[in-house]
């Protein structure tokens, strides 16, 4: 699990496009990977270890609890759809969905709004983009990775 949380911080800190209300990257691969392995209680909790030793060790910015919340519940919502299940394009799809529209879209949007005063609806399409490119994409790369790489490369996991 370590090792999954020191990529997410990886991916997320580094290896992403970022302007201060918006940041595309592939944080969460490795978070949707916990997901699957351990549960939503375990990953709800790596999210919030990342998001504080990320925030540590490499901040972009000034600290905000909102945020840790959103990392909580990002692994929350995928490991409530995905642990112990069967992976399937539907099953990642509407995980994906929800992550993005609940946290992403609703949560994350309100936190930039309280940070910077700008207005929940000037931050909204910009951020309603961004899901749209990242629903598919995230789908397709969490179906893949899982179905044929992991869950291959360990037969104890399928």
């Amino acid at each position: 699990m370590a090792l999954l949380i020191a990529l997410e911080i990886i991916l997320t800190r580094f290896l992403s496009i970022e302007t201060p209300t918006l940041r595309i990257g592939f944080g969460f691969l490795p978070v949707a990977i916990m997901a699957i392995l351990y549960g939503p209680w375990w990953t709800g909790a790596a999210g919030v270890v990342g998001d504080l030793v990320g925030m540590m060790l490499f901040p972009k910015a000034a600290f905000f609890p909102g945020f840790t919340l959103t990392a909580f519940l990002t692994g929350m919502i995928y490991g409530l759809f995905l642990y112990k299940k069967p992976i399937t394009w539907k099953r990642t799809f509407v995980a994906v969905s929800s992550v993005n529209v609940i946290c992403s879209l609703c949560l994350d949007t309100l936190w930039l709004s309280m940070m910077y005063r700008d207005s929940f609806l000037v931050l909204l399409p910009m951020r309603l983009v961004k899901a749209a490119i990242m629903i598919p994409v995230a789908t397709v790369l969490i179906y893949l990775v899982w179905t044929r790489a992991i869950s291959k490369a360990v037969p104890a996991l399928r």
